[in-house]
């Protein structure tokens, strides 16, 4: 079975269900949470509904499908989110309600499934932060990913320039290949000295 549950001290990883369409509509209803996401945040619950089957439904019928729901152990309710991409970016993403910043959680739910990854094989992951939200970098950092190179995007669909950094760690792609695409594929790219 693709996705399968991963349990850390405090936390379950788990799948998302149709029965967690509130608390996903939890997550991606606050503006704060959103603030620095590809999306904007949800306002219905139909909305959340949609987001399940777009994004949860279409994950889970991929044969390694890395999209998890956070739960703390003593309920088992998604406070948050994290997923590893299929693509050839590998990239990790989170979001976790404001209310549980600051606990280490999105940490700890990120050296599991950093463990679970390297295990199925993946070669390296990527993981990229809007240079104005610095507690994200830091997440990458205590994951033990290393800064790479930043860059200009159009943010879509909020449509706004953002410069991303992009952070990387490798496994089995070897300890200086660097993931060039961003890089490639954007003209305003530089490295900074953080």
């Amino acid at each position: 079975m693709n996705t399968p549950t991963i349990k850390t001290e405090r936390l379950i990883l788990r799948r998302f269900t149709e029965e967690d369409i509130v608390a996903l509509f939890e997550i991606l209803k606050d503006p704060a949470v959103n603030k620095f996401l590809p999306w904007f945040p949800l306002k219905t619950l139909d909305e959340a509904k949609e987001f399940y089957k777009q994004k949860y439904e279409k994950t889970y019928s991929l044969p390694n499908g890395y999209a998890y729901a956070v739960c703390l152990k003593e309920d088992n309710i998604p406070i948050g989110y994290i997923n590893v991409d299929t693509s050839d970016s590998h990239d990790l993403g989170y979001g976790l309600r404001k209310e549980f910043w600051n606990k280490g959680i999105i940490t700890e739910a990120g050296a599991a499934l950093i463990e679970k990854v390297k295990t199925d094989g993946v070669p390296y992951i990527t993981a990229t932060h809007d240079i104005n939200n610095p507690a994200s970098g830091r997440v990458m950092k205590k994951l033990g990913m290393k800064y790479r190179y930043s860059y200009e995007e159009q943010w879509q669909p909020k449509n706004f320039a953002v410069i991303f950094r992009m952070y990387q760690l490798n496994f089995s792609a070897g300890k200086n290949f660097v993931y060039e695409k961003y890089r490639e594929k954007y003209s305003n790219h530089f490295t900074e000295d953080i």
